[in-house]
């Protein structure tokens, strides 16, 4: 007797949760919780991390992640005005740029500054400094295409309206099409924050004084000391306590928009959609 569609969708949907239940049951019964428990539960280890962990390499993480995002933001902004300009050159050296840093692993970048350059240079910088530029030009290049994309998706009457009341390309740009374009890319560059927050960890090649730890370095030097992955455990959790409000910020922005988005930077070419 052949199955209706709605009674071949309950099927299916009741192997699943059958399947679901039966891996989740074999891997409580073959897990050693015991050793699970002093891996990863360990209170002793979990205890010498406080309150380091919060003080000095969360408030160092956020730190690190402001800076790289507010000068990737600044040059994104200037790079998207130059792909968008009329000027060839500009939108040549703007596309160069923003293919480059997309294509080079943020980690060979943390290394040209962190040694490369001032090898090349003579010029040491502090590891502020060095974060900031590295996580902001690889996340610029990111942001760019971002609010490209988000000044194009701004109507085209909006622009000719200004015009028409004689406002210049310049000033139509700035006081019209920008602040528009931002709440179109707020949540998409609200995730690019997920992404550089993450990358932060990237910093450890730097060579860092204690109080210069970020979450992963300090969960890393944890692990030497104790022997045990809480002090990982817990830098994890610490990411989600940056990670997760961030999320649902940027899915709030999403619904806030009234669905006009921006498609993720990652694509080699933005559509804008509505």
């Amino acid at each position: 007797m052949a199955l209706s569609k709605r009674k071949r969708s309950q099927v299916i949907r009741g192997v699943q949760y059958a399947v679901l239940v039966i891996v989740v049951v074999l891997l409580a019964l073959v897990a050693n919780w015991g050793q699970i428990r002093r891996a990863f539960f360990n209170l002793s280890a979990a205890g010498e991390q406080f309150p380091e962990i919060i003080s000095t390499a969360l408030v160092n993480t956020i730190i690190y992640t402001a800076l790289g995002f507010a000068f990737g933001l600044v040059v994104g902004l200037v790079l998207a005005l130059m792909r968008l300009s009329s000027v060839g050159p500009y939108r040549w050296i703007a596309t160069v740029y923003i293919e480059f840093f997309r294509g080079v692993p943020a980690l060979l970048v943390f290394i040209a500054f962190g040694y490369g350059v001032p090898l090349a240079f003579q010029a040491r910088f502090d590891n502020y400094t060095t974060v900031m530029l590295s996580l902001g030009l690889v996340g610029s290049a990111y942001m760019a295409e971002t609010i490209r994309a988000g000044i194009q998706a701004v109507p085209k009457g909006q622009l000719e309206a200004a015009r028409s009341l004689g406002m210049s390309r310049g000033r139509t740009m700035v006081t019209i099409v920008i602040p528009q374009a931002f709440r179109i890319i707020l949540p998409p560059l609200t995730n690019e924050l997920i992404l550089l927050t993450k990358d932060s960890s990237l910093i450890y090649l730097l060579g860092l004084a204690r109080d210069e730890y970020e979450l992963a370095k300090f969960g890393r030097e944890g692990l030497n000391t104790t022997g045990s992955l809480t002090p990982i455990l817990l830098a994890g959790l610490c990411y989600l306590i940056i990670t997760i409000p961030l999320s649902l910020l940027s899915r709030r922005l999403e619904r806030r928009t009234g669905g006009r988005k921006v498609s993720s930077p990652e694509s080699t070419g933005l559509e804008v959609s509505a």
